[in-house]
């Protein structure tokens, strides 16, 4: 389940949120993101008891996501393996990340495909 890149980045969008979340706002906030993932990704946190859907029957239908406490624990535990727990972490992060765009950019002849996930584990832009 945390081997997918979206995973970690909606636990932490959730987290990071001040209540429940509606669809077209996540989507906004995770730049990037495809619309099956973004569909498929919070279906299967929900199953593993990691995220909260609320859908309400409107026309549209109304989708609502938020953390629960057994997701906010984990995004906490992610967030500070990710980040390391300090700045020199943050600093390696953020020269891997420099380095490892520049590489893609050189391959890929364009932006590099992991520019959200880098953007977000570092607090860099990409």
């Amino acid at each position: 389940m945390l081997a997918d890149n979206w995973v970690l980045l909606v636990l932490g969008t959730l987290r990071a949120a001040d209540g429940p979340v509606r669809f077209d706002e996540l989507r906004g906030r995770l730049d990037g993101i495809a619309q099956k993932m973004l569909t498929k990704t919070p279906r299967d946190l929900e199953r593993d008891g990691l995220v909260r859907r609320s859908v309400y029957p409107t026309v549209p239908p109304r989708v609502e996501h938020s953390i629960t406490e057994l997701g906010t624990d984990l995004s906490r535990i992610t967030h500070a393996v990710g980040l390391g727990g300090g700045p020199p972490a943050r600093d390696h992060c953020r020269q891997s990340g420099i380095r490892r765009r520049s590489g893609d950019r050189a391959r890929a002849g364009g932006a590099s495909r992991w520019a959200p996930l880098n953007r977000y584990r570092c607090g860099i832009d990409a």
